[in-house]
């Protein structure tokens, strides 16, 4: 189960709404939850809230923490907590930004490399390993690899906030299932596709009524000579013109 949840970000108003602070943002919104209250905490070097009681029949706390060190040395901050209350790396959640993720979308994974992501780089040094939970919030990629640190320090347009905050939303949904340890519902939950609308049908058009059937000809009487095919039959005798 998660006892430690990181948000990480850069501290200052500066930075509070930049790409970099979604795993801020996902923290402060699980805070709401809980209805817990971060403050500064200078023996782990971050804002740090502790949850006596994080959801019926849970014993044990949770911690919540935003590291204040700045994104590149985030390990400074997570390993302090960790390793006073002998957590596990299995036990924490880091919840991220991710450049190769489009806004809107988010993964759930334990393990992995940094992907040059340099606070997760940290942490796993910190920890001595990179077996952590990642909650990994999608942001976009500038295209360009010179241009990443300039695109994270930067707010993203209202169009793409908004694409994150649904994904901030959706996966926040998962809180329950990570910290009573059940890791496959969490990823189901995080991972679960919203369904595509359907596409409106196009009306179609009304059929045209079908032209009545011309009536038979009736029958000729008997003995009737029978009309020539391809010529006309006589007309019959006019009684007022002689022969």
């Amino acid at each position: 189960m998660i006892r430690l949840i990181v948000g990480l970000g850069n501290p200052g108003p500066e930075y509070e709404d930049t790409r970099h602070n979604a795993g801020f943002w996902w923290v402060d919104g699980a805070a709401q939850r809980l209805k817990a209250h971060l403050s500064q905490d200078k023996a782990y070097f971050g804002e740090v809230a502790r949850v006596n009681t994080p959801l019926p029949g849970l014993a044990q706390p949770l911690w919540l923490l935003k590291p204040q060190t700045y994104m590149n040395l985030s390990g400074k901050s997570v390993g302090a907590l960790a390793r006073f209350f002998k957590l596990d790396p299995a036990e924490i959640l880091v919840v991220h930004d991710e450049l190769d993720l489009l806004p809107g979308q988010v993964k759930l994974k334990q393990g992995g490399g940094s992907a040059g992501h340099n606070g997760l780089k940290d942490i796993s040094a910190q920890l001595g390993s990179p077996q952590y939970w990642r909650l990994r919030l999608g942001i976009g990629h500038p295209g360009d690899r010179a241009e990443v640190a300039a695109f994270v320090l930067r707010k993203p347009p209202s169009s793409e906030r908004e694409l994150v905050e649904q994904a901030l939303s959706k996966s926040l949904e998962a809180l329950e299932p990570l910290l009573r340890g059940d890791f496959e519902k969490a990823s189901r939950v995080v991972h679960a596709q919203a369904p595509r609308p359907k596409e409106p049908k196009e009306p179609k058009e009304p059929k045209e009524p079908k032209a009545p059937n011309a009536p038979a000809a009736p029958d000729a009487p008997p003995g009737a000579p029978k009309p020539q095919p391809g010529r006309a039959s006589d007309p019959p005798p006019d009684p007022n013109v002689e022969a």
